[in-house]
């Protein structure tokens, strides 16, 4: 996925609405409804966060994770800096390290697993021998 993709997708996990490319008036950044805060009267359009380089727009997202999630969530965190580390990142003494230093990126990548909302592209050739790409469901 890329990373307009993936802050569109947590943005609407987050209870975003009508998100969409904002033109090329704005540099084709996305914008759609933020979600109201109680007692919070009208909406106007906003700039998307950007969950893969921002992480205290990650830890706005996973605020919104119920119990659940949040084990499954910080499991993933986990086995990816624990991946981190096996291809040669800085070695990370606990368990603990390893989820609190992953990048903005990774927790976004991690954020849409757990909600099933993660799309890996996959290349596929067609019968006349062109790459496209095609997304699914992970």
């Amino acid at each position: 996925m890329t990373n307009e993709q993936i802050n569109a997708a947590i943005a609407e996990a987050c209870g975003w609405t009508e998100i969409q490319d904002s033109g090329v008036w704005h540099h084709h950044k996305l914008w759609g409804y933020p979600p109201l805060k109680p007692g919070q009267g009208g909406n106007s359009f906003h700039y998307l966060h950007d969950y893969c380089n921002d992480l205290n727009a990650m830890h706005e997202a996973e605020k919104t994770l119920n119990t659940a999630d949040l084990q499954e969530y910080a499991n993933l965190l986990y086995l990816i800096g624990r991946k981190t580390q096996e291809q040669g990142g800085e070695w990370l003494p606990d368990s603990n390290r390893r989820r609190i230093w992953v990048s903005a990126r990774q927790r976004a990548k991690a954020y849409l697993i757990t909600l099933g909302k993660w799309q890996e592209v996959q290349q596929h050739t067609n019968t006349n021998g062109k790459k496209h790409a095609r997304h699914t469901n992970k």
